[in-house]
């Protein structure tokens, strides 16, 4: 159930907020955890950085217009575009990441702030904001989700979290029963 969704009375305020919370907890471990796992019978991390926002947006504010399946999609889409667009313009394609390095080289620092500008403005451009998409173009464009596995794991990740939370959230949502308002 969406606590924004419940009447004011006895479940309003603080203990409203606490099952909010509690439901966000649950879902969230769960479809992380299950994304970890999945990721790990396939030998690829498919649990990275950019998926615990998107699963942020995705399961407590499912109606806004940066948690639209479209736009959540759209952005990543965009971003791991640009993001690879950058290490080749760049020649960072088969550069050690700033992890291995311990620090960035200004080819990386360049590539990890146009990839997130033209992010940024495709964004706008498309109408499909989704501000984790910034973090998916500098994932990539830092080498720690460089093409091959490391990129694989991201997109499997991705998927899983951008067609299991919705279930999630319906299947726990008051609105799922056609309760709830507009948004």
């Amino acid at each position: 159930m969406d606590t924004g969704d419940l009447p004011a009375g006895p479940l309003s305020g603080a203990p409203a907020r606490l099952l909010g919370g509690l439901r966000l907890f649950a879902l969230s471990t769960l479809l992380l955890a299950g994304v970890g796992a999945v990721g790990n019978l396939i030998g690829w991390i498919a649990l990275t950085t950019t998926l615990g926002p998107t699963a942020y947006l995705l399961l407590a504010h499912p109606e806004s217009v940066t948690a639209r399946l479209r736009s959540a999609v759209t952005g990543h889409a965009a971003a791991v575009g640009v993001g690879l667009a950058c290490l080749a313009v760049f020649g960072l394609w088969s550069h050690p990441s700033v992890a291995e390095q311990h620090h960035d080289t200004a080819p990386q620092i360049g590539a990890q702030a146009l990839a997130v500008g033209v992010t940024l403005f495709l964004l706008h451009v498309l109408d499909s904001h989704h501000a984790p998409a910034a973090a998916t173009a500098l994932l990539i464009t830092s080498g720690i989700t460089r093409p091959g596995p490391p990129l694989y794991g991201l997109l499997v990740g991705l998927a899983l979290v951008l067609g299991i939370a919705p279930i999630l959230t319906a299947a726990t949502s008051s609105r799922s029963s056609g309760g709830g308002d507009a948004g």
